[in-house]
């Protein structure tokens, strides 16, 4: 068998197992509507939590900052890329965790997946174990591979067995890493009786708010905000690429912390710095999130959510024998659990027939026999909007309810 045809069986066995990913081409810019494959639809997928991506104010500023700072930044940040509009993005950062991180400070990265790798690496040593939570990212996941500690996952939020592992390690350095909203369920780790363990067993906590960055607290500020936490053990990573409708991310902890990443974390250290116009942007993202634009959206979000649950709950009411069900989440996210991986696929073509782009997840990104569609709410969806998406989904349920 040649190496051709060796990975041509793999993709067969993947196609077999209804597994095969597709890649779509979008025509226009993300928004609740948008023209996919020349296709108009009405989208559900988008990580933009907030309609920044689209917001006229955004588009401004990357060309304002283009304009005084050319294209890329042309080298890592500690060589010449760190230009002063990095600096101001990691200052504003550092002044919003300031009531939630003693002295804190902040450091930027291209991308979540990133500052993950960075932060997890850096401080996992041999000396350190990784108390990894079950449904972490896939970023959290390879960081704790990378990393030369010893590494001990936890079931999903389970502190009653997170708790003897604790007490049971004799590494010299604990890290706690958990997603702070989790990505396929859209459920809220218990940061805080988290937070608690940490200060029992004098671990860091580090967190991972990729999804709740600019969605939860009364400023947007993220898990931290919501939940009111202030300790030196939290390490937060952030992400721009979803809420602030930018890209990059960032990781604010204690100055110790952000000056030891900035000497040890091979991520910052050997990447190039992103374009300072993305940077310069970030700034009025960053207005928008804890202004009265922010504040907005976030009260549409969780009004679409009411709905969303509601209406999503009366179908599973109605249709029994197809055994679907919904997550128990209180975050834009909102998944419908299908099951089986051809039903959540045909499930999400009849949406997109109808026009909805609502995507099928399958594993291993979730676990088998928990094939889902993951619905994600907008801040500028409106209430019209969801009432298609239900609508729609009625009449699939009712169709494979009788093709059963």
């Amino acid at each position: 068998m040649s190496l051709l045809d060796h990975l041509s069986a793999k993709l067969a066995a993947i196609s077999a197992q209804s597994l095969t990913r597709k890649l779509r081409r979008a025509d226009d810019g993300t928004a609740p509507r948008q023209t996919i494959n020349g296709r108009p639809l009405l989208m559900f997928c988008s990580n933009d939590y907030l309609g920044l991506a689209a917001e006229p104010a955004i588009a401004d500023a990357i060309a304002e900052g283009a304009r005084r700072w050319g294209g890329g930044s042309g080298a890592s940040p500690l060589v010449s890329g760190h230009s002063a509009a990095h600096e101001a993005v990691t200052d504003t950062l550092a002044r919003w965790y300031a009531p939630h991180v003693p002295e804190a400070r902040a450091i930027g990265f291209c991308t979540g997946y990133m500052a993950n790798l960075a932060v997890v690496t850096a401080l996992g040593d041999e000396r350190t174990e990784i108390f990894s939570e079950q449904l972490n990212h896939a970023s959290l996941i390879d960081a704790a591979r990378l990393a030369r500690a010893k590494v001990t996952r936890y079931p999903h939020a389970d502190l009653a067995s997170l708790r003897p592992l604790l007490a049971a390690s004799t590494a010299k350095v604990k890290l706690i890493v958990t997603d702070a909203v989790f990505s396929m369920d859209g459920d809220l780790a218990p940061l805080p009786d988290l937070l608690k363990l940490a200060d029992e067993f004098d671990a860091w906590l580090i967190v991972d708010d990729a999804h709740g960055f600019g969605v939860l607290g009364e400023k947007g500020r993220g898990s931290l905000e919501h939940f009111g936490l202030n300790s030196e053990r939290l390490i937060l990573v952030g992400t721009l690429g979803k809420a602030a409708g930018l890209s990059g991310a960032f990781v604010a902890a204690h100055a110790t912390i952000v000056e030891y990443l900035l000497q040890a974390a091979r991520n910052f250290i050997f990447s190039t710095a992103s374009p300072p116009a993305i940077e310069h942007a970030l700034l009025t993202s960053f207005e928008l999130i804890e202004g009265p634009l922010g504040a907005a959206r976030r009260a549409n979000l969780v009004a679409r959510q009411a709905q969303l649950r509601d209406g999503l709950l009366a179908l599973i009411d109605h249709h029994p024998r197809l055994g679907w069900s919904l997550t128990d989440s209180a975050t834009p996210i909102q998944p419908l659990i299908v099951g089986g991986n051809a039903e959540v696929m045909a499930l999400a073509a009849a949406l997109e027939t109808a026009g909805l782009r609502v995507p099928g997840i399958r594993p291993p990104t979730v676990a088998h026999g928990t094939a889902r569609l993951r619905i994600t709410l907008c801040g500028t969806h409106t209430e019209a909007d969801v009432d298609a998406l239900l609508t729609a989904l009625e009449r699939a349920a009712a169709a494979q309810e009788q093709a059963a």
